[in-house]
């Protein structure tokens, strides 16, 4: 009987200090919550054209077409700047010269295509065609 009534009160302590752990468990502040939400929200979102739920961003993202210049400046710059891999680099005539004996249309389908370490479309994923042609244009102007 002893032995019973022990075992009763432990299994009743136990209980008790399991049900004071998950209240103390719950018991998180609003600003600790808010301080957690902030730690495993997402880091983006995305957000697609003609969905009004982005607001701004989707306004910003399809504002209109880059000019060449502006596509040079984030996608080509790295490489036609520096003549990283073997590029050719704007400004530099005799580098320019040397593909141009091959044809505008020979080095636009390099552009377009890829060639040697360039990969396809200077990795500008948002251009298009006539985009890449254009940026190759404003090269080939300022590479006189």
């Amino acid at each position: 009987m002893v032995i019973n009534m022990v075992k009763s009160s432990v299994v009743k302590l136990a209980g008790l200090l399991l049900l004071g752990m998950a209240l103390t468990a719950n018991a998180v502040s609003d600003k600790q919550k808010a301080e957690i939400e902030e730690r495993i929200k997402p880091v983006g979102e995305v957000c697609l054209e003609g969905d009004s739920g982005c607001g701004a961003a989707v306004a910003a993202a399809s504002g209109g077409a880059a000019s060449p210049e502006d596509i040079y400046n984030t996608n080509c710059m790295a490489c036609h700047a520096t003549g990283a891999a073997g590029a050719p680099k704007m400004g530099d005539v005799a580098d320019w010269s040397d593909r141009m004996g091959k044809g505008i249309d020979q080095v636009y389908a390099n552009a377009i295509g890829g060639i040697n370490g360039m990969p396809a479309m200077g990795l500008c994923m948002t251009c298009s065609d006539d985009d890449i042609k254009a940026v190759v244009d404003y090269i080939l102007e300022n590479s006189q």
